[in-house]
């Protein structure tokens, strides 16, 4: 079993998977960064200092002995008032969409480049529209007697 183990840890797929994982949880880190760095204070400045993270809704009621902001989601949710946080859900929902966005940026270029790379090679392979192949001088003569032969052989003519 363990060599079974072994054998399915050194498949090619099995070891590019991971390195997918590895380069998405990175990619998904730098889209976070992004969004709650970049993005989400350029929206809360054109839209008018616009703050995700305070869309919530309470649903427990504060603790008596709570002293924090009762409009300040984290300062509730580490008192463990039940709430629904939906600012932070748009926040995740605009991750998402960049993510989406990227790695259809990437796949489309990845196309088109698969694409010309066949396109080249149709190209190369098709020497019918070719007018003059060069081919092997040396070649060239033994088709000529080869053709020769074949006129003088009755038995291969048809």
């Amino acid at each position: 079993m363990l060599q079974e183990f072994r054998k399915f840890i050194a498949r090619g797929n099995v070891l590019d998977l991971a390195v997918g994982v590895i380069i998405g949880a990175a990619f998904g880190k730098i889209t976070t960064s992004l969004t709650e760095s970049i993005l989400m204070p350029l929206i809360g400045w054109i839209f008018g200092d616009v703050d995700f993270s305070r869309f919530f809704i309470r649903l427990g009621e504060i603790p008596a002995d709570y002293s924090g902001d009762p409009g300040n989601y984290a300062q509730l949710k580490e008192a463990g008032v039940a709430m629904i946080g939906y600012g932070d859900f748009i926040t995740q929902l605009i991750n998402f969409l960049i993510i989406a966005f990227a790695l259809f940026l990437i796949v489309r270029s990845a196309n088109k480049v698969i694409e010309d790379i066949e396109a080249k090679q149709k190209a190369a392979d098709d020497t019918s529209q070719v007018p003059d192949v060069p081919t092997n001088p040396e070649l060239d003569v033994l088709k000529e007697i080869l053709a020769e032969m074949r006129k003088d052989d009755p038995a291969t003519s048809h």
